[in-house]
Parts: C-alpha cells; structure tokens; sequence
C-alpha cells in the first residue's frame, strides 16, 4: 500500500503551466479553428477543444483534423498550427482564478514555486514573459529543458535543484496523468488538479494522486495555510 505523503514536510510547490496555472486552452482552440479555416473548414466549439489542451498540437489537431502523430500530415499539420499558435499565444490566456492569491500566500510562508511544463521553451518563455507573476517563479522547466519531458522524473528533479530543495520535500501540481506519474517517479507528492483538461477520459480521480483539488483555492487548505 501506499504510504501518504505527509503535507507537513513540504518545502517548494510545482506546477504544470497549461490547465494548471493558466487556462490557455481558447488561445489553442483559436489557433485550431484558425488552422480549420485554412482548409475550409468550420470553427469548432471551445468545449471540444478545451479536455485535449493540455496535450498541446497533439491534443488540438486529433480534436480538429481527427489526425495523431503516426500519420504522414501530422508534422505539416502540427507546424502550421504552432506557427499560428505562436502569433496568438497570450490574446485569450489567463491565470486561473484564485492562483494569483494562492502564490502569494506560498511566498509569505517560505514555500518556494516553480512551473515545469512540456511545452517548449519557445511557447513557455512567451507566456512567461507576458504574465508578470511568473516573474516571480524560482524555476522554469520546459519541455526541452531536460533530454526527457513529462512522464520521466528529468524536468521535476531539476525543477527541485534549481529552488535547492529534496524532491521528496516538493510537491507538484498537475492536470494530466502523466503529471502525476512524473511526480511519483520523482518521489514528491501529487496533487491532481481536478479543475483542469484531465484529458478524454476526464478521471483524474483514478490516477493515484496523493490528493485531489477542485480549485487552486484548496491547495491552501491542503497545505494547512489557511
């Protein structure tokens, strides 16, 4: 069995960036739909788009071209839609409500945070720059970062290094599987944030998370910080 992670001992706080920290699912399904136009076909709702943003062009293009990375049109398919993901990649992106609260309250108790995220540095330095509490971030890991992205424990256990804590004293907060499963493998403590993409299946509740949060709110609570 499992052995509880205990809450007390943590140290430094990891996010995931997209459907964890920011919601930047519209700015994805724009650049999408955009990409749908240029083949003349109809724009998508947002709701189709928005489970599958956290896996990125990936995610976007099996939603809008029913495409995945195995077939031949992906890679012109993906290369199109970063372009045009790039170009608007801050216009509908924004800090999840309430985290503008919470990470000022894990700076008032000497937690210190960081993002680790699979995108590339190329996308995650953009957001970074245009939102200014992330200026306040001790670590930023991109998908490129290390040699291995997310599952693989690389990106969190540098993440750690770079805010001088143990992994096993880190938590990390994500909103897809394989968030949870780099946590584990990097020895930290999981937390699920169920308010995020979660993916098609949506049930992050069965990923074996050390706990689970409903808003970025209840991370507080779970920490005993309020």
């Amino acid at each position: 069995m499992k052995q509880a992670f205990d809450w007390g001992r943590t140290r430094a706080v990891l996010f995931d960036l997209d459907g964890t920290l920011v919601d930047s699912a519209p700015d994805l399904a724009h650049a999408a739909n955009q990409l749908r136009a240029a083949h003349g076909l109809e724009a998508l709702p947002l709701q189709d788009f928005r489970p599958m943003a956290g896996a990125g062009a990936r995610g976007m293009l099996s939603i809008a071209f029913g495409v995945q990375p195995d077939e031949e049109r992906f890679v012109p398919l993906r290369d199109a839609f970063l372009d045009l993901y790039e170009a608007c990649i801050h216009d509908r992106t924004r800090v999840f409500d309430h985290m503008e609260t919470v990470l000022p309250v894990l700076e008032r108790n000497g937690l210190p945070w960081g993002i680790v995220t699979n995108k590339a540095q190329r996308f995650t330095s953009l957001i970074a720059q245009r939102t200014p509490l992330f200026a306040r971030a001790g670590a930023i890991i991109s998908g490129d970062t290390t040699p291995h992205a997310k599952p693989h424990p690389a990106p969190l256990l540098a993440a750690a290094s770079q805010l001088g804590v143990a992994a096993q004293d880190c938590i990390y907060v994500g909103d897809d599987l394989r968030d949870v499963q780099a946590g584990r493998a990097a020895g930290m403590g999981t937390v699920a944030a169920l308010y995020g993409y979660l993916g098609k299946d949506g049930e992050a509740t069965a990923w074996g998370a050390d706990a689970c949060i409903e808003s970025p709110a209840d991370l507080l609570k779970l920490l005993r910080l309020v």
